[in-house]
């Protein structure tokens, strides 16, 4: 066997995500793996499936276009708790209902020195919509989640 296999802490260094994190992808379905005694052990091609690596041509159905939309969110006055809690409810969002076929990739980034945080977005268009609709009525003003915490509410 030539294939490389990786384990839950290299995906999750390579990945820059938390080992909880990595071995939830691998309950939901989303990340396959092999369970080896007490660990899992993740094969490169499912790790490149799960970055979303583009699939070749010859692998695409003749005749249907494939639509990915990439989207950059910037949210500013954003705390490192608050980045954390955002992220992890927009991943959550992301992984309930995920398509293997056109996975949908989301990373986020925050910046400590700006209190500034960057969401990436790439998948199809109406699962992209999706998430940013679900990030306008988190972050809507008074009547989002966060509302009341710039005030320490």
């Amino acid at each position: 066997m030539t294939e490389d296999m990786y384990s839950v802490e290299q995906v999750a260094d390579r990945l820059g995500l938390h080992v909880r994190t990595v071995r939830g992808y691998i309950r939901t379905g989303r990340l396959k793996a092999v369970r080896i005694g007490k660990q899992y052990r993740i094969a490169r091609a499912d790790l490149d499936a799960l970055v979303g690596r583009p699939q070749s041509a010859a692998d695409r159905p003749t005749g249907v276009p494939h639509v990915e939309v990439s989207s950059i969110v910037q949210i500013d006055g954003v705390d490192r708790a608050t980045a954390d809690r955002l992220s992890t409810l927009v991943l959550a969002g992301t992984n309930a209902a995920p398509d293997p076929a056109h996975p949908l990739r989301v990373q986020t980034v925050h910046d400590e020195e700006r209190n500034r945080m960057k969401i990436v977005i790439l998948g199809g268009a109406a699962v992209t919509a999706d998430v940013l609709h679900l990030l306008d009525s988190v972050l809507d003003g008074e009547s989002g989640l966060f509302a009341g915490e710039a005030d320490g509410g």
